[in-house]
């Protein structure tokens, strides 16, 4: 058996706490040769007693090492600024400070979101030359618009930060989490895509590029090739070749979210790998609760009634153009 520890971070509040629990629940289940050596620590702002007595019961259907809870309560305080949030809570923050989290004798860590599933081994994800940036993660499918908002240029690496394997030592030694901060006051607070666009705006060039099997995320298997370029415009994006592969056989199932369809935690969500997250919520305290009400928004509900290619395009124009551009707008008022 192995004697060192894989170390998993979720920064999640109270209504996450159950998403979280179906991600866990898939982690035991698929990494049994390093059941015992897995060790998670839960950033947790304002969840329940109950809620993490559930929590745990998953780990201790597994056999596996209780979770650390860290209160994370606090972190709109230490952020010092009223902060953008970009679907989440300000919990999802609580990870910039992951330095204080571990001691020295940690060196890597692996952040996942709440809502992922981990179909296969993290084994080979862990083990990743990283080849002396700070982060490995999934280059994300942006369009050039977005870059400029949080002070990229056009061709620099965006990436998605629900998936990220942190070198700690590199995390440290180029004292990441004040240059968090330093951008978080540069910028009053305003971030476009709030926590992911901090950690973009300081890591960008840092960031060692993952392969879409260990983020699998909505617009890769969602769409097929064509429609995800015609609806997102990304630029530097994977070939059509990686992303199919990662669709086949993916390492991490990341449920992102779009504008046409709900996630699998709504009742009626019939996207693909749906059926894969319910599966997995069975093997929770949750399982015979009921789903959410569906939570359609008016662009998806006029996507829905429009020929696709149709409706891919003008959801373009939103996602490609007038939300960056909107952010702009609002970044040039503010006058920073």
């Amino acid at each position: 058996m192995e004697d060192f520890a894989y170390n998993i971070v979720y920064a999640v509040n109270d209504d996450f706490c159950e998403i979280m629990g179906v991600s866990i629940a898939s982690l035991l289940e698929n990494n049994s040769e390093i059941l015992k050596n897995l060790r998670i620590t839960v950033l947790s702002s304002d969840i329940t007693d109950e809620n993490k007595k559930k929590i745990e019961q998953i780990f201790i259907r597994f056999g596996a090492v209780i979770p650390r809870w860290i209160d994370a309560t606090d972190t709109e305080t230490r952020l010092k600024y009223r902060v953008t949030l970009d679907r989440g809570s300000v919990s999802q923050y609580s990870r910039l400070f992951i330095d204080g989290i571990f001691d020295n004798s940690v060196s890597r860590v692996l952040y996942l979101d709440a809502d992922t599933v981990i179909e296969n081994s993290i084994k080979e994800l862990w083990n990743l030359d990283l080849e002396g940036n700070t982060i490995g993660a999934l280059k994300d499918a942006f369009s050039k618009y977005y870059r400029k908002n949080v002070g990229l240029e056009e061709n620099d690496i965006m990436f998605n930060s629900g998936v990220m394997l942190i070198d700690v030592k590199k995390w440290r030694e180029r004292n990441v989490e004040k240059r968090l901060l330093d951008f978080i006051a540069d910028h009053k607070g305003y971030i476009q895509q709030g926590d992911q666009g901090v950690l973009n705006g300081v890591l960008s060039k840092e960031t060692y590029p993952l392969t879409p099997r260990y983020n699998l995320i909505s617009a890769f298997s969602v769409f097929s090739y064509k429609q995800m370029i015609l609806y997102r415009k990304p630029v530097a994006c994977y070939s059509e070749n990686e992303v199919n592969a990662a669709v086949k056989d993916p390492v991490i199932i990341h449920y992102t979210s779009n504008f046409f369809s709900d996630r699998p935690w709504y009742e009626g969500c019939n996207t693909k790998y749906a059926k894969k997250w319910v599966e997995y919520r069975n093997l929770t305290p949750w399982k015979n609760n009921k789903l959410r009400s569906p939570n359609k928004s008016l662009l998806s509900r006029i996507y829905n009634v429009l020929p696709d290619t149709v409706g891919l395009r003008c959801a373009s124009i939103f996602q490609a153009y007038l939300r960056p551009l909107k952010n702009r707008f609002i970044i040039l008022i503010r006058g920073f």
